[in-house]
């Protein structure tokens, strides 16, 4: 048998890689370079799987949270498990114990301190490395519900050194997977690249909390302390994580002294500030008092250029992939949670795609994605049901379809609406004439018929109306 250099059968690695794979699928890119990016495997056998990360924090954070994913995805390449171990990986030379660390940079200075080799560093300024290099303000999509947050974050990101700030802090609120830390590391690269002279922190609530405990341990809190001191903008991410009285006194003094200062301040969260109940007032108010934003849920526009974005990439990296038009419209208008489950979800089409080496049909892709259905349960279709899907996927308002109205950019989808209502409910014309808006059965039975020949003529109508009956029946 093979084995590589680091001792692992190359059929286990193989294996392993595959495990990774399917991780960053599930997961999607932001948690898997948040978490999963430095995890190695040490050791798989009899029936337990070994893997190891750099530091206690990533540890806990794995066994805390992802465990069981871990348990079970592991599982599909590498077969039963009974047990999964996290390990903190302990290579290189062993760190000093904290008191002679101390007592070393009291003697020398800050100047020539050295952090341990197998402690991880505690924030540092231009902390590049925790910079995802795909997302910027190119790479991010820009359309009704996140257009506010976009602009400001462009407003802070072009600002001068020094100058004053019209807002601050920035505070930006959405769900998970809706752009927040998109925008953050934007800033960044925006900064970075335009504007050298700013000095820019970038940090986790978790990475705060997780660095100042390390300077507590290395009773070093004054270095810690002065790293925020000659920072011209500092973005916090996941802040409805900071927990602890002690960690939210420490970072509200790091924050009273840049904003003091003039200095600019970026927060994003999941819930606005009223509602970090974890939060002290005092904090609240102040994270209030600069301008806050949200990121909504983005509509059917937005979810096609996302899925349009994602699909171009992926075809660059694989000129072999095809996707038919049908099913991105399918998906955007299945799929109407967050960018992440966007991704996720065109993932999930791809991978049958290349497991099963057999091309995606709309029907493949209602199977695939059958488990995303709003209406999992199969209950009866309403009326109202298909006047929504009809309204949202024709961009034409419910009082439209109701009414008078005989331009064709109504007409047209009043008539699929009435042919789908006909095929898929056991109402009568006459009750379906009433439900769109007080029509006679003739008028019902016209629209039936003419998209019925329609659409053996016209394959473009014919695959328009089978990806609507595919999103009524799934709800």
């Amino acid at each position: 048998m093979a084995y590589d250099m680091t001792g692992l059968s190359v059929d286990l690695k193989q294996k392993w890689d595959r495990v990774v794979q399917r991780l960053r699928a599930e997961l999607g890119e932001d948690l898997y370079s948040s978490w999963f990016a430095r995890m190695e495997l040490d050791d798989c056998g009899g029936g337990r799987l070994a893997v190891s990360v750099p530091t206690r924090f990533l540890k806990s954070w794995i066994e805390s949270h992802y465990l069981a994913r871990l348990h079970k995805t592991g599982e599909t390449e590498l077969g039963p498990l009974d047990q999964v171990q996290v390990r903190v990986r302990t290579r290189g030379p062993v760190p000093p114990r904290p008191a002679s660390e101390a007592e070393r940079r009291s003697e020398t200075g800050p100047q020539t301190q050295t952090a341990p080799q197998a402690a991880p560093p505690s924030p540092g300024l231009d902390r590049t490395g925790a910079i995802d290099p795909s997302q910027n303000f190119d790479t991010f999509i820009v359309g009704g519900s996140n257009q506010l947050a976009h602009a400001a974050a462009c407003r802070v990101a072009d600002a001068a050194a020094g100058a004053p700030v019209s807002f601050n802090p920035l505070f930006i609120h959405a769900q998970a997977g809706l752009g927040k830390t998109h925008l953050l590391n934007a800033i960044c690269h925006r900064i970075r690249d335009n504007r050298p002279d700013r000095k820019v922190m970038f940090l986790t609530a978790e990475r705060f909390m997780y660095s100042f405990v390390l300077a507590l341990r290395q009773r070093d809190t004054i270095s810690f302390k002065d790293q925020f001191q000659s920072v011209d903008v500092l973005l916090i991410d996941d802040f409805q994580f900071l927990q602890g009285k002690t960690m939210q006194q420490e970072f509200c003094h790091a924050f009273n002294s840049l904003v003091d200062a003039r200095r600019q301040v970026v927060v994003a969260a999941d819930v606005p500030p009223a509602q970090l109940d974890a939060i002290e007032l005092r904090m609240r108010s102040r994270l209030m008092g600069g301008l806050v934003v949200d990121i909504e849920g983005p509509d059917l526009d937005l979810r096609r250029r996302i899925l349009d974005s994602r699909y171009a990439a992926l075809r660059q990296r694989d000129p072999t992939l095809e996707i038919p038009d049908e099913v991105i419209e399918f998906i955007a208008n299945r799929v109407t949670g967050s960018g992440r489950e966007l991704e996720g979800a065109l993932n999930r089409v791809l991978a049958y795609l290349q497991f099963n080496r057999s091309p995606i049909t709309l029907d493949l892709a209602a199977l695939v994605l059958r488990d995303m259905s709003a209406n999992p349960d199969g209950t009866r279709i309403k009326i109202d049901d298909i006047l929504k899907i009809i309204g949202r996927h024709f961009n034409v308002a419910r009082t439209d379809l109701l009414s008078p109205r005989r331009a064709r950019a109504v007409v047209v989808p009043r008539q699929i609406g009435m042919y789908i209502a006909k095929k898929m409910t056991s109402r009568s014309l006459p009750e379906i004439g009433r439900r769109f808006g007080g029509r006679d059965h003739s008028t019902v039975l016209h629209a039936v018929r003419k998209i019925e020949e329609q659409i053996k003529t016209d394959d473009r109508l014919a695959r328009e109306v089978a990806l609507l009956v595919r999103l009524v029946e799934q709800g």
